[in-house]
């Protein structure tokens, strides 16, 4: 089992910056893969970062590369997305997400999401 809670969420101007930050306990935090997804209002669901448990991989949605960094501090059980040149299309509850101890790339485990809104 793994539990996972962001902090970080809040409001921003456009082209302000905001970093999120995911604390995970249960699993051994370097065991496994991490990932950031958010949930616009009246939308699904979409991905936007992972990284590997060693955090030398990452992947990005096409939306934020170039924008958002993330990275991991295996010491602290810490994910981080930084997010800088935030756009009001940024606006959604992102939630750190932890990979299936038995399925490659699926994310078993959710935290509660962090609020990001972000105004033109």
């Amino acid at each position: 089992q793994v539990q996972l809670v962001e902090s970080g969420g809040g409001l921003v101007q456009a082209g302000g910056s905001l970093r999120l930050a995911c604390v995970a306990s249960g699993r051994t935090f370097s065991t496994y893969a991490l990932g950031w997804f958010r949930q616009a209002p009246g939308k699904e669901r979409e991905f936007v970062a992972t990284i590997n448990w060693s955090g030398v991989s990452t992947t990005y949605a096409d939306s934020v590369k170039g924008r958002f960094t993330i990275s991991r501090d295996n010491a602290k059980n810490t994910v981080y997305l930084q997010m800088n040149s935030l756009k009001p299309e940024d606006t959604a509850v992102y939630y750190c997400a932890g990979e299936s101890a038995f399925v490659a790339n699926r994310y078993d485990y959710w935290g509660q999401g962090t609020q990001v809104t972000v105004s033109s």
